[in-house]
């Protein structure tokens, strides 16, 4: 197909997608949604960005419009953050309107009540993160007994965050007979048995290289010491326009620098785990919206935030795993616009860099730090100055959404 039109939709769909833009599908959605319309299982691999949720959901809810549709929970959508499931949600809703086709909202972090009360209404359609879920499933509040779809999407994700046993469960209660779309930017070697064991003669549909970030992104690194990090930042900030996506490893260290960068004039807010879903959507909003040019984020944020236009991602700590740094940067360079990520690297860390480089079988420019930085002071007994417990001048505020006197120092 080369445009929206093309395709046998329901007046409702064709509607919902010229109001909103839509007109000429991606690569990935011209390829997914003939053969999801036609039934078949898909295992669907592109790049960040690419327009993957919209390439199941547009067939999902054309197959739904159906008026033999029994009642009941009829799909079910696994994502591994809440953020990913809202974002999902949103999604649905614009294709969805006029249709009459519900959808119901399963995640940690949000009220139960009104989640139960989305389903009773009629939710045909369950988005759903597997912890949330599994709890409900095991108080028999909700059924999968009437599920005939099943969407994975970012199913690696999952996996890596220890999600494996709940979603053996969950599927366990799902009808054999049903047809399962596997979304994903990277297929990795711990997911191959998951396909193996749910998915029937699955089409493989493959965008572009799942391995490396898109071409739009400029990526570099910068070799500077720990105490200089953030006077690169700082400089960063002033030199160049646009949002920056800042990536910290724990969870500590975003509050800390989120509340560093606030001090030296930047509009900031730090998201992460342990933050409530009211918290972590305020933080999202504001951002998306301007309020906040920088974003402070562990790795919660890598695939689970969908800004458009987000102009510069940083590395201001390297990624646990090389894979995450593809799902990292991907958040920049979206829709085939440019974007720039820049990564922060130590000496003792060039073993870590080159473990990146050979996972994207590139190499990232490397750039000489500005002279000048202003180096961070060190306290006694303080290895990093990212850890240190600095009282904030009364004048200065960042909304880190945090409980005030509640620290973590858990990774993520």
């Amino acid at each position: 197909m080369n445009t929206f039109p093309d395709l046998s939709l329901s007046t409702a769909l064709q509607t919902n997608l010229a109001r909103n833009g839509f007109v000429h599908p991606t690569p990935v959605q011209s390829k997914a949604i003939p053969q999801q319309l036609a039934g078949h299982d898909l295992v669907i691999t592109a790049q960040t960005g690419t327009g993957k949720t919209l390439a199941f959901l547009l067939p999902l809810l054309e197959k739904l419009g159906d008026k033999n549709t029994p009642p009941g929970v009829s799909a079910l959508i696994l994502t591994p953050t809440r953020e990913l499931a809202i974002q999902i949600n949103e999604a649905f809703s614009l294709l969805a309107a006029g249709t009459g086709i519900r959808a119901a909202v399963v995640v940690g972090g949000l009220n139960e009540q009104t989640q139960l009360n989305a389903i009773r209404r009629g939710a045909q359609v369950l988005i759903a993160t597997p912890g949330r879920l599994s709890d409900f499933l095991e108080r028999k509040l909700v059924k999968l007994d009437g599920a005939r779809t099943l969407i994975l999407d970012e199913a690696d994700r999952m996996l890596d965050m220890g999600f494996l046993p709940t979603i053996k469960r969950i599927l366990a209660l799902l009808p054999a007979t049903r047809q399962t779309i596997f979304c994903s930017a990277t297929i990795e070697s711990s997911v191959a048995p998951l396909i193996k064991a749910h998915l029937k003669n699955p089409i493989r549909i493959e965008v572009g290289s799942t391995t490396k970030p898109a071409a739009e992104i400029d990526l570099h690194v910068y070799e500077v010491e720990q105490d200089r990090k953030l006077g690169l930042l700082e400089k960063m900030l002033q030199d160049e326009r646009g949002s920056f996506l800042v990536f910290a490893r724990t969870k500590h260290g975003a509050d800390r620098l989120a509340k560093k960068l606030a001090r030296s004039g930047s509009k900031t807010a730090a998201i992460h785990g342990d933050r409530t879903q009211s918290q972590r959507n305020m933080a999202l909003r504001g951002f998306q919206e301007g309020s906040y040019r920088v974003l402070v984020a562990t790795d919660v944020a890598a695939r689970g935030v969908h800004v458009e236009g987000i102009a510069h991602v940083v590395n201001y700590d390297l990624p646990q795993v090389p894979e995450d740094f593809i799902h990292r940067v991907g958040r920049t360079g979206r829709a085939g616009l440019k974007g720039t990520a820049s990564t922060f690297s130590t000496r003792s860390e060039r073993g870590e860099i080159r473990k990146i480089e050979q996972l994207l079988q590139l190499q990232l420019t490397r750039r000489p730090v500005p002279s000048g930085l202003e180096q961070e002071p060190r306290h006694a007994g303080q290895a990093a100055p990212t850890h240190l417990r600095e009282r904030e001048p009364r004048g200065h505020a960042v909304r880190t959404f945090a409980p005030r006197a509640k620290f973590s120092r858990r990774k993520g």
